[in-house]
């Protein structure tokens, strides 16, 4: 049976690799379909059997069904790392996946918020416990750069306030240090001090930002509270708890940071993720250009 060796590899992702939850659903997803494919569609019933040929119609079956080259990229990463395994722990003699190459992707610029943007998605009006933690979050995701699921993430012991940074865990639960503005620690501060008190009901509960029942925020949580301060802010552009972190990074260059700089703070293992916000801050100069030399 195909499915057999699958748990062995999803435990080896979950223990020795340290693999997040999102990150493991995501390979399960990729392996599930192309299993149904190898099991269904040209009927596979082991993987000595696999071929360098049936993975190449797989991967063209996905674009014929029209999915991204980034969504392609991801199928043959997870393929790959799965047959490596199998190898690995001597399932299979041979690795069919080894000379498919990935395509090319598409360098999608990501969407950036105008700093008048951000100030205007920040002019929160305080006025109750809630829309205090929303400033703090807000404040605070900006001033870091961090993912929503590292922000949701954070426990007050987290916090560094004093010396000005806070730890926190990102994908493969690497930790890294990421300083905090004066402005976000300010906001912060406020909610720790007079909101969050209000909101919490078990005293043993951790977590920094809390939901209206003093539990933990969940993602889709925080997505509904961005959702909302963007229209009382009366931005049309959507906006997504990943543009606030396109908007740090790249107000960041556009100030003059240095690369690796900025690439430390976000996480980034390779510095060719960050560059991309490089490319979005030459095309934000040749729209000022644009707009304002007389002779452009």
């Amino acid at each position: 049976m195909l499915t057999e060796a699958l748990e062995d590899y999803f435990h080896f992702l979950q223990i020795e690799k340290g693999l997040s939850d999102n990150t493991l659903k995501s390979y399960k997803r990729d392996l599930n379909e192309y299993i149904h494919y190898l099991d269904k569609v040209i009927q596979k019933s082991s993987w000595d059997t696999v071929t360098r040929k049936d993975i190449v119609g797989f991967l063209y079956m996905l674009k014929d069904d029209g999915k991204s080259t980034a969504t392609i990229s991801r199928h043959i990463s997870s393929i790959r790392s799965f047959h490596q395994f199998l190898v690995r722990e001597q399932l299979v003699q041979n690795d069919p996946s080894l000379h498919i190459e990935l395509p090319k992707k598409e360098r999608k610029l990501p969407d950036v918020m105008s700093q008048e943007e951000v100030e205007r998605l920040l002019t929160i009006n305080e006025h109750s416990p809630l829309t205090v933690r929303n400033k703090a979050m807000l404040e605070l995701m900006y001033a870091t750069g961090l993912r929503v699921s590292e922000l949701i993430a954070l426990k007050i012991s987290d916090l560094h306030l004093t010396m000005g940074f806070l730890q926190c865990f990102g994908k493969g639960s690497k930790e890294r240090i990421v300083p905090i503005g004066n402005v976000a620690i300010k906001a912060v501060e406020k909610y720790i001090e007079q909101a969050r008190p209000e909101l919490v009901k078990q005293k043993t509960e951790s977590a920094l930002f809390v939901n209206q029942h003093g539990r933990a925020l969940s993602r889709q949580g925080f997505w509904k509270i961005l959702k909302k301060v963007t229209l009382d802010a009366g931005i049309k552009k959507k906006i997504t708890p990943h543009t606030l972190r396109h908007s740090f990074a790249t107000h960041l260059l556009e100030n003059g940071a240095d690369l690796r700089i900025v690439q430390e703070m976000l996480g980034h293992e390779d510095i060719s993720t960050t560059q991309i916000y490089t490319h979005v801050t030459k095309t934000r100069l040749k729209d000022m250009y644009k707009a304002y030399h007389p002779r452009a």
